[in-house]
């Protein structure tokens, strides 16, 4: 049976995330990959109820930090076993758009949660299921903010936070890249797509077999 790998991408709001596993999805594929993208929070039904709370219910208005850090983990628990898993051990390449790390950096790091506890609650989720590989689309947090603001559709709870939060969560995924360099990589967002792709396949396909 062929072994399966879990990627993961991560970067703040209007770093290209989309963009770039799209194109990714269409290299495996065209390489004989058999590949499902998931998302997160999302990705199973379950997931996606806690997503609409977490994003676009009027009811998250008055979401304590502590709240959406558990919402997170539930809805992370839930696609684990549900679909990460099995899809591995079928022998799918499996990319995230988002994973523990958005976790460690949105609520952790940008919220203010302590550390410790975000890091605990992850290791409970994911049940030692870590990606093999994870990218962080780095792009300077302003330029991010304005590709949000000016994308003329309705933004979701974490795309309408203020620039300085878009600055801290840019800062939080440069500080966990630099703890997990063997697993965390950073590429530069603020090229081409093209120019992205590129230094993303050829981070990817140095780790395929």
């Amino acid at each position: 049976m062929s072994v399966g790998f879990l990627l993961s991408f991560e970067g703040s709001e209007g770093c290209g995330k989309s963009t770039q596993i799209a194109l990714l999805r269409t290299r495996l594929e065209a390489a004989g990959r058999s590949v499902v993208v998931l998302r997160e929070p999302g990705g199973t039904e379950i997931g996606e109820s806690i997503r609409h709370l977490l994003q676009h219910a009027k009811e998250g208005s008055a979401m304590t930090s502590e709240t959406e850090l558990l919402l997170f983990a539930a809805s992370r628990a839930q696609i684990v076993r549900e679909k990460i898993r099995p899809l591995l051990d079928a022998g799918t390449f499996v990319i995230l758009d988002r994973f523990l790390d958005s976790t460690t950096v949105y609520q952790g790091i940008a919220r203010g949660l302590p550390l410790e506890s975000v890091r605990a609650i992850n290791h409970f989720a994911i049940g030692g299921t870590l990606p093999q590989l994870t990218l962080v689309l780095d792009m300077d947090s302003a330029t991010a903010w304005q590709r949000i603001h000016q994308s003329g559709r309705e933004l979701d709870r974490m795309e309408s936070q203020p620039q300085s939060f878009f600055e801290k969560v840019r800062q939080g995924y440069l500080e966990v890249a630099q703890a997990e360099p063997q697993r965390i990589q950073v590429i530069d967002a603020g090229a081409s797509p093209e120019a992205v792709h590129e230094a993303v396949w050829e981070r990817v396909s140095a780790r395929l077999t």
